[in-house]
This record gives C-alpha cells, structure tokens and sequence, in this order.
C-alpha cells in the first residue's frame, strides 16, 4: 500500500482492550527484559486472598492468570475498555470497576499494575499489612526517538524513572527492582500511526497533517529498507507494607 491508503487504514482500524495482535509483522521487538511480568504476579497469586489489578485494560492478562484469588478487583480509567473488560472478567467473579473510589483500607494483600499510572498514597491505603504491590512500569524516556522523529517535543514524564517511583512510595519497602530496555521496529508508516493513536501519550495531540511532511519522510525510510527504531525502557519493582 503506498502512504494514503496507510494512513486511512490507521485512522480506521478498531483498537479493543490492549490487545495489540493487530501489529504483528509490523512493529517487532528485539531483545527481552531480564524479568518476566506474568510470571512475577503468577509466583505470588497463590498466597493472595484478595487481589487488585489496576488498568486491567481490556482485562487480556488478568483473565490468564485465572483462577483467581476469591476476591479480585480491576480497574480500568478508559472509558471505552470497560465494557470489554467486563465481558471477560466478570464471568470469572472479578468486580471491575472505572476507579479506585471507596475501597476500603487494607482491602487487598496483593495489588498489580503493569503500565498504569497510580497514586502512592492509595496503594499504601489499600494494602493490608504484609502486602505486596508488584509493578512493571513505562520509564519517561520510552520510545522518545519517535518524538525525535516526528520533531515532537519530549514526553512531559521524561524523570519517571525506578528512583523517582520508590521514592514517592516511601514507607513501603522495596524488596526488589531491576530496570530493562529493548527495542522497537516500526516498519510501516500506517503502523506507526496506529500506535501514536492507541499510544496517545507518546506525543500528545498528535495529527497526521501536523506531522505530515516528517510522516511522509519516515515513509520513504521505511520504504527504502531504513525502519524507525526506539528504545523501549522499563522498570519493575515489588514493594512490601510493613
């Protein structure tokens, strides 16, 4: 397909839950982090009585992990995710709800969060004595060559980094973190496009006839054998209420 038909196909394409088959071949991935997220959650599960999975998305991977402790919770602040999340949670017995709102304190001895944004002090209000808040997260320099690319200015969040995170979770107890990269291949423009409007943080306000002229020139590149790489970083840490 040349660049219109790619970019009409990207601005029309359906995006369900986080469910992000619909780029495969597309955009590919070399290298792997030194952890496993799933298997991190899978290790603790059996020992939780009372889960809460925050930014379950279109509830994908919790759904995986089932069963699932006798009480699980997700939340899910996207709108459009919840009903879809619902579909494949709620037949498992998990309540999903758009918001933490008034869950009571202590309510879970083990909360999850891969990718989504949190308030520490609510984590700390949630867990129970003894429980473990285990988190992978998307550091602030993730993927920032796109936004070079696109000469876009820098993502807002470019401090969030593992230190700035464990520290604004201050009386809880870090018992392990480690910090990773790997890279990510855009290799058509209309998959680039696709991400940017699933991804809508990367570059806030992002318009294809913004960009048009830096699209256009990342097209040719790709076209020609020259893909666009970015460096995806992320982090990764479990912490214990004491």
């Amino acid at each position: 397909m040349g660049y219109e038909e790619l970019i009409d196909e990207a601005l029309t394409t359906s995006f369900e839950g986080w469910d992000f088959t619909v780029f495969r071949g597309r955009v590919t991935y070399d290298g792997t982090l030194p952890w496993d997220y799933e298997q991190l959650v899978r290790d603790r599960l059996p020992k939780a009585s009372a889960l809460l999975d925050l930014g379950t998305g279109g509830g994908e991977l919790l759904a995986s992990f089932a069963p699932l402790p006798p009480r699980t919770v997700a939340t899910e602040g996207y709108a459009p995710n919840v009903p879809v999340a619902r579909r494949r949670l709620e037949p498992l017995g998990v309540e999903v709800t758009e918001t933490i709102g008034p869950l009571p304190d202590g309510s879970f001895d083990l909360i999850i969060n891969r990718h989504e944004a949190y308030e520490p002090c609510e984590i700390r209000r949630l867990l129970a004595g003894g429980g473990t808040f285990v988190t992978q997260q998307v550091a602030g320099r993730d993927l920032e060559e796109i936004n070079e690319a696109l000469g876009a200015p820098p993502h807002r969040s470019r401090a969030w980094d593992l230190a700035t995170a464990t520290a604004g979770l201050s009386g809880l107890d870090v018992t392990w973190s480690q910090e990773g990269c790997f890279t990510t291949t855009f290799h058509d423009i209309g998959a680039l496009v696709l991400f940017l409007r699933v991804v809508s943080w990367q570059v806030p306000g992002f318009d294809v006839d913004r960009y048009g002229a830096r699209l256009r020139a990342l097209h040719t590149d790709m076209e020609d054998g020259r893909p666009l790489r970015a460096t995806s970083h992320r982090f990764v840490a479990q912490y214990v209420q004491v």
